[in-house]
């Protein structure tokens, strides 16, 4: 029956194409306005403290403060950093072939001191060197045939930004001011007596949610701030530009810092051993101070998982939704956790009162 389902939806597809239309539209813009919305909001709620003589801010005002606030702190970043990372990622780009001459003779050089040993003999250095540079070579030509050919794509991708870009802030700011309205308006759709169950299920969900995104904003903005300052003491090239790439990729728990220094050691090799050393012990510094400081106090035991379960995840998300997957993937399956907590505590509560009546 669930097979014959299954093929008769495949051939109806165009009564389901509409339905994946609308949330395949909507899922990024909401996805991002929830992210700020847990960010924000423990901010709105302290604006909304402030008093102005025997004045009081609403939500709707403290909303709107707190909005223009973070609109100002993205324009002061984007008129001073950004400007800062685009020279930077265009110097990347233009010393990539003398970089690659760098790396090339450095294990030249290492291969002759090495050869004595004896260990890497049967490595045909020439011939991978040639082979990586015709791999990279029939790579860019087959991603600019692919953007040529799907030049249409390239369009639709620049309209969905536009419109992610345009709708985030009106949907954050509803959210912001009538956040506190949805637990309710969801309540009356239950049985009164389960009301109660189910209010502390969905507190626990926003709580979890909330300081999860809470937690990883603070992590990225405190590894990436001094990944950059090391970086920076260390000598490494591009600090400022590697250490945003590196508090980006701490969003992906266990395998985001090895990931974060990969693009700084290679770079930190083509000016000498002492600054790819230096580049590793910044970001173990950093590391440490993030595990035990930071990560402990911002999120704690809020989520609770073993981190064999977490690489586990990892892997099952990365390999069905790509990055994005590894991002959401923890979260997601943090929330699912506190959903099958309390529909057992539901499920039991229920039963020791069949068993009282009885």
């Amino acid at each position: 029956m669930i097979a014959l389902i299954i093929w008769v939806s495949t051939k109806i597809d165009f009564i389901f194409q509409p339905i994946v239309t609308f949330f395949s539209t909507l899922f990024m813009p909401i996805i991002i306005a929830g992210f700020l919305y847990y960010a924000l909001i423990p901010l709105v709620k302290q604006v909304e403290k402030i008093k102005l003589g025997k004045m009081k801010l609403n939500r709707t005002w403290a909303t709107t403060v707190v909005l223009v606030l973070l609109f100002l702190g993205l324009g002061l970043a984007i008129a001073s950093i950004v400007p800062k990372l685009i020279v930077q990622f265009e110097k990347l780009l233009s010393n990539i072939p003398e970089y690659s001459n760098i790396l090339q003779d450095n294990f030249k050089h290492f291969m002759q001191t090495d050869a004595k040993k004896g260990w890497f003999a049967k490595i045909n250095l020439q011939g991978n060197i040639k082979e990586l540079e015709n791999s990279a070579l029939k790579a860019s030509k087959n991603f600019l045939m692919t953007f040529t050919s799907s030049f249409g794509n390239v369009i639709a991708a620049i309209k969905d930004i536009t419109v992610t870009i345009v709708t985030v802030p009106f949907l954050l700011f509803y959210m912001l001011k009538d956040g506190e309205k949805l637990l309710p308006n969801i309540l009356k759709f239950f049985p009164e007596k389960s009301r109660s169950s189910m209010k502390g299920l969905l507190s626990d969900m926003s709580n979890t949610i909330a300081k999860y995104i809470s937690g990883q904003a603070i992590e990225c903005l405190f590894v990436g701030t001094f990944t950059s300052i090391g970086y920076g003491i260390s000598g490494v090239p591009y600090a400022l530009l590697l250490g945003l790439f590196a508090g980006v990729a701490n969003m992906i728990p266990y395998l985001g810092p090895y990931i974060g220094l990969v693009p700084a050691l290679i770079l930190s090799m083509t000016i000498s051993t002492k600054v790819a050393i230096l580049a590793i012990i910044v970001c173990i510094v950093v590391q440490q101070i993030d595990g035990n400081l930071i990560y402990p106090n911002v999120i704690g035991k809020s989520l609770d998982i073993h981190p064999l379960t977490i690489i586990l995840l990892l892997l099952v998300a990365g390999n069905i939704s790509g990055l994005l997957g590894m991002i959401l993937g923890i979260p997601a399956y943090a929330i699912t956790k506190v959903v099958f907590k309390h529909l057992r505590e539901i499920i039991r509560l229920n039963q020791d009162e069949e068993i009282h009546i009885d």
